[in-house]
């Protein structure tokens, strides 16, 4: 087998990565915020548009939601629950802090919303007068799913060739797997989507794209769909897919170019940014699929939305990566006792003036607080995200309203600080062990990390002006 090219060098890096909020700042007690002027009498006609703006996104058939928040008898059925998560800001889940930084999407409820789903509730939850409200329709319901809900119905989807069995045995599973396309023509990519045919078992997703040139690859779909990854080298599981070309050759790579967590909605930038080229024949390269502890039998069956672009991209996206496996070291290196409580930090030099657009932070169980800046070479401080609560289940892509300046020069500083003792609620041990950095070729959930990733494009004098609403 001849030897992979440099892509698929940095792919094989990435491999061993892989496996993988509130606007006052903490989370607040159960006080219902003081707000004057509520009516004496509140219905779920009232309280209807707030469900609908802020719930039905999860908590719908089929949705991440352990429960469906849609009509007046699902949240009747959980109205003190939904009470007690949003009094005290646990629901809509919005881990960063906007009395920090701002970013486009956030799901943080005003405090006349909150006091005004407490009255609700506190007066039995009526149902009042509901003939005015809309009814809910699955076309509201499927706009509400990632990038359909700004780019419309997906272009093309590659759907995983088969379906995964996982079996109920309470254990993590890591997939190397692909999802193989053939396309009308070359075109380009403005928006790609993960998808995941079962939400409560797919735990995160790391995908690449293999580009085939015309003739190389006479069968795109042979090989194996899914691959062991604890039991099988990279390079071997590439070959069991039959990822080469013909002559045995490597393919053209873009690695990193989709990815998945709960609550993790794809970057989808404005025409003229962002965007790839896609090959008539191809590939997704899922390295890797994570299937997280099953209780019972289960299955899934993933799939990929795409949006073309009738135009190349006229300004890419890159990506600058800090921390775990990135260009910029964890100080002091990621090794956590039982029973203590530690602050890493990671910082990386700006080499030139660049225009941010979306920000992902990452840190597993134990993360208890994030924070991530740019100092300027004139010493000014620019914001860039704070994590007071950090919690695992909910990690987003943040989007600024407008591309953010950052001057070369400037050094990107992250902090965060994570809790190994018994007062962590997501601590996987009792007692608690000693949490390290991967050790291996792939990163378990109890394992732990300090990631930051920064999409960028470079700068251009009036990027302040654009809008990155899509």
């Amino acid at each position: 087998m001849k030897r992979p090219g440099s892509g698929w060098t940095a792919l094989v890096a990435l491999a061993l990565a892989a496996a993988c909020g509130d606007a006052g700042g903490g989370r607040p007690t159960d006080e219902v915020p003081a707000v004057s002027g509520l009516p004496d009498k509140v219905t779920f006609a009232d309280v209807a548009p707030i469900f609908r703006a802020n719930c039905v996104e999860c908590h719908r058939q089929g949705g991440a939601g352990p429960f469906p928040l849609v009509g007046y008898t699902e949240v009747l059925r959980k109205a003190k629950t939904v009470r007690k998560m949003v009094v005290g800001r646990w629901m809509p889940p919005w881990p960063a802090d906007t009395a920090y930084s701002r970013f486009l999407g956030e799901r943080v409820l005003s405090p006349r919303q909150i006091a005004l789903i407490a009255r609700w509730v506190d007066l039995g939850a009526p149902a009042g007068d509901t003939s005015a409200l809309r009814p809910v329709s699955p076309e509201d319901l499927r706009a509400k799913s990632g990038g359909q809900a700004y780019l419309g119905e997906p272009d093309a989807v590659v759907w995983m060739p088969d379906t995964f069995h996982i079996p109920g045995d309470n254990r993590d599973r890591f997939m190397i797997a692909k999802a193989p396309f053939v396309l009308p023509g070359d075109t380009f990519l403005r928006g790609i989507e993960f998808v995941p045919g079962n939400r409560r078992a797919v735990h995160h997703m790391n995908g690449a794209m293999v580009s085939y040139a015309e003739g190389a690859k006479q069968d795109v779909f042979s090989g194996s769909a899914y691959v062991d990854a604890d039991s099988t080298k990279s390079l071997d599981a590439y070959a069991d897919l039959h990822l080469q070309n013909d002559d045995g050759t490597w393919p053209v790579l873009t690695p990193n170019l989709v990815n998945y967590l709960p609550g993790l909605s794809p970057p989808i930038y404005p025409p003229g940014l962002g965007g790839y080229r896609i090959a008539r024949h191809g590939a997704f390269l899922v390295n890797t699929l994570h299937y997280g502890p099953a209780m019972t039998d289960t299955t899934d069956r993933s799939h990929f939305n795409l949006w073309f672009s009738p135009e190349p991209p006229r300004r890419p996206v890159k990506e600058l990566f800090l921390g775990t496996l990135g260009s910029s070291p964890v100080e002091p290196p990621l090794l956590i006792p039982p029973d203590t409580v530690m602050t890493f930090r990671t910082n990386l030099r700006v080499p030139g003036d660049i225009s941010v657009l979306t920000i992902n932070p990452h840190l597993h169980l134990l993360g208890k607080s994030f924070l991530a800046y740019a100092l300027t070479p004139s010493l000014d401080t620019i914001r860039l995200v704070r994590i007071r609560d950090w919690d695992f289940r909910w990690q987003y892509a943040y989007t600024f309203p407008t591309p953010l300046h950052v001057p070369g020069g400037s050094t990107i500083h992250v902090e965060a600080v994570l809790d190994n003792t018994r007062n962590n609620p997501n601590q996987p041990y009792d007692p608690p062990r000693t949490v390290r950095a991967p050790q291996g070729r792939h990163m378990r959930t109890t394992d732990e990390m300090l990631q930051f990733f920064v999409n960028y494009v470079d700068y251009r004098p009036g990027d302040e002006e654009i809008s990155l609403e899509p």
